[in-house]
Parts: structure tokens; C-alpha cells; sequence
């Protein structure tokens, strides 16, 4: 993977929570690239809608406090906010993936407007076409 060498990831909302808590199910070369000190993380707004959603709902555990759990997971991470813009809105109905999810939509989009690598496992955004991805599954 010595081609992801200076990279600007946009880390999707599983690989962000299983950075923190669940590190076994990402790759070694992706390990090692969100490692990198040459790589920077970003992350966007949506994402930390997505976790509250999946707390709110009890898919996922973050403590009692949500608002600060997920304060303090953004906290342990040197991340940059990728915000959501009049650019990112209109860019999430041009994306080309193979279904409407709007929070995808918003993480394509951003990567796309940002000039950003998206970190995903997700199969149904990994084969889009004009999105530039690293596959973390």
C-alpha cells in the first residue's frame, strides 16, 4: 500500500467507530495507513449523526452520556471536519452510487468536494465510479 503514502482520508462512520473500538475488523494495510503520520483523518458532520442515531437506538454503546461518548471519540483522534457545504449538498444527488442512503450520498460527496480518499468497507460504495476509495473490506 506504499501508493496511500500523503493521503487525506475521509473515514466512514464504521471504520471511525471500529478505529476505537473495534480495530481487529479493519485490514493491516489499512491499520497502517490511518496510522501514518503522512495521512490525515478527516471526518464529517454526518458521521456523528450516524453514531448518535445508532446510539440512540441501541445498535451501538457508547455510555450513558452520548453526547460527550461521542465528543471524546472525536477527541482521541487527530481529525479535521470536512463541513458540510452548499458544494457537498448539491455534489450528494450528483454522486454515482447504486442507492439513495442519504448519509452515503453525503460521505461521497464530501470526499468528492474535498478531494478526499474514502475509507469504507462498504461493498455498495467501494465499486462507485468517481469516488476515490481505499477498501477497508
Amino acid at each position: 500500500m506504499g501508493g496511500f503514502k500523503g493521503l487525506k482520508l475521509l473515514l466512514d462512520t464504521h471504520i471511525i467507530l471500529w478505529s476505537v473500538a473495534e480495530p481487529d475488523k479493519l485490514l493491516p494495510e489499512v491499520v497502517k495507513e490511518l496510522e501514518s503520520k503522512s495521512n490525515e483523518l478527516w471526518y464529517s458532520p454526518i458521521s456523528v449523526w450516524e453514531i448518535h442515531l445508532l446510539a440512540e437506538k441501541g445498535h451501538i454503546s457508547v455510555g450513558s452520556d452520548i453526547d460527550n461518548s461521542i465528543r471524546s471519540i472525536f477527541q482521541r483522534v487527530p481529525f479535521t471536519e470536512a463541513p458540510i457545504n452548499l458544494e457537498v449538498a448539491i455534489e450528494s444527488r450528483q454522486v454515482n452510487l447504486p442507492h439513495q442512503d442519504p448519509a452515503d450520498r453525503f460521505l461521497a460527496a464530501t470526499a468528492t468536494v474535498y478531494d478526499l480518499t474514502f475509507v469504507t468497507a462498504d461493498k455498495r460504495i467501494i465499486g462507485a465510479e468517481g469516488i476515490p476509495i481505499l477498501p477497508a473490506g
